[in-house]
């Protein structure tokens, strides 16, 4: 296949995949599969940018410490975007992070939540086509494994907008579809790079840097904190093993399209 097949195919399908899984973890699964999803999301993240993009884009740029320059820019970019964000959210003292105890099924905001939520996740979706297309501009193999690391943790995510969009008044069809819609941005943003970067070779290596930043910041600071919350030895093997099992199936998946 081409590559604007690869991207085409792997944007669709991650879209439709990670929305229907999403859709029955939330609608059916029990929570603790949730917290499974989560450590082998965050195995699949670390093991794609450490085995993958970040040696990828070494070879590409001209300088590795303008790679790891352009990490350490992204991770502070994305703490900053998401300050902003919890700021936009809650720069007073009633919001939905600040009270917990609200009846899990009552719809107290009129759907503004779940409409806040779409908009942010629909701009989140089109950054993640940009850099599924930048990764299999630069190698097929990278590709897959940046787009199977893309849905492992766009899945517990999805999981999480669900559950808002049904707090904020919608209905099951109404969120699936909602949700559906702001997935397919994925697709756009893959198409839009495609483009672009055609003529735009240069631009690659620093895309696939923030990529990793990316990454590594969404484990790191979104993904781990919620693990510690269960700190039963029981729990902790569980997690490890399941950490050890994303970053195993990113090295299986890179060996198998060799």
């Amino acid at each position: 296949m081409s590559v604007l097949a690869w991207i085409i195919l792997s944007s669709i399908l991650g879209a439709v995949l990670s929305i229907s899984i999403a859709a029955i973890f939330a609608y059916h699964a029990r929570p603790h599969w949730i917290g499974s999803l989560v450590s082998y999301a965050i195995g699949a993240l670390l093991g794609a940018v450490f085995l993958e993009i970040l040696p990828e884009a070494m070879q590409l740029a001209s300088s590795p410490a303008a790679v790891s320059g352009t990490v350490l820019a992204g991770i502070l970019l994305f703490f900053l975007l998401e300050k902003l964000v919890l700021w936009r959210h809650c720069h007073h003292e009633h919001c939905e992070v600040h009270e917990p105890h609200e009846t899990p099924g009552h719809n107290h905001d009129h759907g503004r939540s779940g409409a806040m939520i779409m908009v942010g996740d629909t701009f989140h979706n089109f950054v993640d086509g940009i850099i599924i297309a930048a990764a299999f501009m630069t190698d097929i193999q990278l590709g897959i494994v940046t787009a199977l690391a893309i849905i492992a943790h766009e899945i517990p995510q999805e999981v999480g907008d669900f559950m808002i969009l049904l707090h904020s008044g919608y209905s099951k069809a109404k969120a699936f579809q909602v949700n559906l819609i702001s997935s397919l941005a994925t697709l756009v943003g893959g198409l839009l790079a495609y483009v672009a970067l055609q003529s735009m070779q240069n631009f690659i290596a620093p895309l696939l840097a923030l990529a990793a930043a990316s990454m590594i910041y969404v484990a790191v600071a979104d993904l781990i904190p919620g693990l510690h919350k269960r700190t039963q030895l029981r729990d902790t093997i569980q997690q490890i093993t399941l950490i050890v099992t994303g970053v195993a199936s990113v090295l299986l998946v890179g060996l198998l399209v060799e």
